[in-house]
């Protein structure tokens, strides 16, 4: 974290569909404003894209791939919108999350070879709401980590990505008026504990946040459900938002 600048942010909020076939995504734009000022504190030069079509969102990640990331720590992109196992719902269709990161990789955006690449995943990934279960009481540790410290020549191509999803897969993602859980812990960990604690570690107290609510629903099916949010790493280093001069 000590190239010139943080870094690009890219957030596209899928706040409304086209005809009736999907629902409006009430509480979207809260997630939008808390996601942009978290992201801006941390010093990312923060796009905000709304109720894009597909061609528009492969048109910006294109743009955004093809930009010269040299002088930059890091990338970022947050997707916020209905979703399915593997795809995310745009305007008029849907876009495959492969679809959108792929553009990003070592072999076809060399700007950001051994630069993290964070996905932040805003969406459901299946219509299976997690049940409640009781867990027997026990205290806290904190996991210990060890750092190896070692140089890199050549890395897979796939290598320093890191996938924030809101929800395990096949599972429903709450969300409120005022914004859904995950984007909510997200940034209250991200204006916490920002700069000071290892990325996964913070995603890690994110994924604590969001399992201890419960949905308060009208609704028999969904009343009293859970949801626990995940991210899967391909990192090569620990990642820390170490503040800019």
């Amino acid at each position: 974290m000590d190239h010139k600048r943080r870094g690009l942010a890219l957030i596209f909020n899928q706040k409304r569909f086209y005809g009736e076939r999907l629902s409006y995504r009430s509480g979207t734009q809260a997630d939008c404003r808390n996601l942009e000022k978290s992201l801006k504190d941390l010093n990312f030069k923060v796009k905000v894209y709304k109720d894009c079509t597909t061609s528009a969102v492969k048109k910006k990640i294109s743009k955004a791939a093809n930009a010269d990331h040299s002088d930059a720590d890091c990338f970022v992109l947050v997707f916020l919108s209905h979703g399915e196992k593997d795809y995310l719902f745009t305007y008029d269709d849907e876009i495959s999350i492969k679809d959108i990161t792929s553009p990003f990789k070592g072999d076809k955006c060399r700007s950001l070879v051994g630069k993290p690449k964070i996905f932040i995943l805003q969406a459901c990934r299946g219509e299976i709401a997690d049940d409640p279960v009781v867990t027997p009481c026990g205290g806290e540790s904190e996991p210990e980590l060890v750092a190896e410290e070692s140089a890199i020549y050549t890395l897979p191509a796939g290598a320093d990505f890191i996938m924030c999803y809101s929800v395990a897969e096949g599972y429903v993602s709450f969300r409120k008026a005022d914004g859904s859980w995950y984007i909510q812990a997200l940034c209250e960990m991200l204006q916490k504990h920002g700069t000071s604690l290892e990325f996964t570690d913070l995603l890690t107290l994110v994924n604590m946040m969001v399992s201890k609510r419960s949905a308060d629903s009208k609704s028999e099916d969904l009343d009293g459900k859970k949801q626990i949010p995940c991210f899967a790493s391909m990192l090569t280093k620990k990642l820390n938002f170490k503040p800019k001069e």
